[in-house]
């Protein structure tokens, strides 16, 4: 059984993980062809959220006008907190039943909040709060990403879960650059579109891609159903039963750890998790206002070049997961989870204004004008303005963030979050153990969805009202507090087997 637990230290991302033939070789193919299927899942949990981002404001201006910028926010919060009340529902029903079972629940509530996001525009009134309930479901149903870290975590041993764990967060992220791009890819259909008479359908720029999300909903049930299979092996990589075992799933023994698991370990893994999301999740919102502030790009401006550098940083992120594959297995998780930490911390050091230039401010636009015109002008020019508002006090005084700046943040961020994503995950399940996992990843992932949800609050308060110095800083202050806590437990977050003197570290 060696020479399975060893095949995947040589294998690449995504690699087949193919090995010797022996008696065991038929289990182990079904094996990794039940995990690549929750790669897949991973992959359109990623999807789903990010095939409509870019067009959701529009859709929802286009069929509410009551609908403003408020109340995007709670839209795109929908998702988190769908996610955050359902992953340890599906935890906790993966641990006891067939993992089929909920995640076919959930991947059918997914397709089904989809058409019902394509068809927010049918009723007469209230149509933002149907765009608001179909995101939450959607949400909801992506409550299945626990499932699928917990299969992993329990059908991968030791040596096999630090490279698994990486491929998964690398089907995410290319979930999230794909996403977008096929949003781009279906905008060439129009406003407008065509009407299906016979489903009273608009298919059009804004419902394409939530109905292409709902056909990819439709081949992952077909996948789970027909290809997942239970499987569970020990941190060695030998066969168990698990507790949601049926009888189609093979015989093997059944083994079940007495020990405890450490409770403060787990404490601290959620935490430092939630700190790591937190941090990308007020990365990725300031993202926008920010760049417009301080470089004076236009709505059309920020939106491209954002997109743009969006877009590098995920093909980053693949590339940061195929090193942190090899590097792990060097010199172990908790090192790189540290690094990562460091250079996140970096990232938003950088970012700190210095200097003595000051962004422009929007009135520069106009010359030789008092405020009431300047005003007025706004108003009634079809001109955009741009610079950093003027209701905004401290861009007055405040000096302004280069773009090199600004590009070298995104960079190391793009190192750092990726890093510290994967050693997250991966040190979660190591600590848990054999023991089955839905409950633990249900409310990891519920972390996680809760720091998606209070970080946009967060920075787009702190930052309106006191400015990048003073929102950056206090990212930094909670960074330095991750380093010192991970330092401070350093010694507890160790695997399972580890603590319990099974195997060597």
């Amino acid at each position: 059984m060696s020479q399975f637990v060893d095949s995947d230290d040589t294998t690449p991302l995504l690699g087949d993980d193919a090995c010797s033939v022996d008696s065991r070789d038929e289990d182990y193919r079904k094996r990794w062809r039940s995990i690549r299927v929750m790669y897949f899942t991973m992959f359109l949990s990623s999807v789903g959220f990010t095939i409509v981002i870019t067009s959701l404001w529009p859709y929802l201006q286009k069929i509410d006008d009551s609908a403003n910028a408020s109340f995007l926010g709670w839209v795109v919060a929908a998702y988190s907190l769908g996610q955050m009340v359902a992953s340890p529902i599906f935890g906790l029903w993966s641990n006891h039943r067939p993992r089929r079972e909920p995640l076919v629940c959930s991947i059918f509530i997914n397709l089904s909040a989809n058409i019902y996001y394509a068809y927010a525009y049918l009723p007469k009134d209230y149509n933002k709060y149907h765009i608001l309930l179909s995101r939450a479901f959607v949400g909801f149903g992506a409550g299945n990403v626990a499932v699928a870290r917990s299969y992993v975590s329990g059908a991968t041993s030791l040596k096999e879960r630090t490279g698994a764990m990486a491929n998964m967060s690398a089907c995410q992220a290319l979930g999230f650059i794909l996403g977008p791009a096929l949003q781009a890819c279906l905008s060439f259909i129009g406003e407008h579109g065509v009407t299906v008479k016979l489903i009273d359908l608009q298919l059009n720029m804004y419902t394409a891609p939530a109905l292409l999300a709902a056909a990819f909903g439709i081949i992952n049930i077909l996948l789970v159903v027909f290809l997942l299979r239970e499987h569970r092996v020990d941190d060695h990589g030998r066969y168990l039963r698990a507790i949601n075992y049926s009888s189609e799933d093979g015989e093997y023994l059944s083994e079940e750890p007495e020990e405890s698991i450490d409770q403060v370990a787990v404490l601290t893994s959620n935490i430092l998790f939630f700190i790591v999301m937190f941090i990308f999740a007020v990365f990725e919102t300031i993202a926008t206002p920010l760049s417009m502030d301080m470089f004076a790009w236009t709505r059309k401006e920020a939106v491209l070049y954002n997109g743009i550098i969006i877009c590098c940083i995920g093909f980053e992120s693949i590339v940061v997961f195929i090193v942190v594959k090899v590097a792990s297995q060097r010199v172990g998780d908790r090192p790189v989870l540290l690094a990562g930490l460091i250079i996140i911390f970096c990232g938003f050091f950088i970012l700190l204004p210095w200097g003595n230039h000051y962004p422009k401010i929007q009135w520069a636009d106009i010359k030789n004008n008092s405020m009431v015109s300047k005003m007025s002008t706004f108003s009634n020019s079809s001109v955009e303005p741009t610079g950093c508002p003027f209701d905004q006090t401290w861009c007055q005084y405040t000096p302004a963030i280069y773009l090199a700046q600004y590009i070298s943040s995104d960079f190391l961020i793009g190192i750092g979050y990726p890093a510290c994503n994967v050693m997250s995950y991966t040190l979660y399940s190591k600590i848990l153990g054999p023991k089955p996992q839905g409950v633990y990843m249900g409310w990891l992932t519920a972390s996680g969805s809760g720091a998606r949800t209070l970080g946009p609050v967060f920075v787009s308060q702190v930052y309106t009202i006191l400015g990048p110095r003073w929102a950056f800083s206090l990212i930094c202050g909670l960074m330095v507090g991750s380093v010192i806590l991970l330092a401070a437990l350093y010694h507890r977050l160790i695997a399972f087997s580890v603590r319990h003197g099974r195997t060597m570290e």
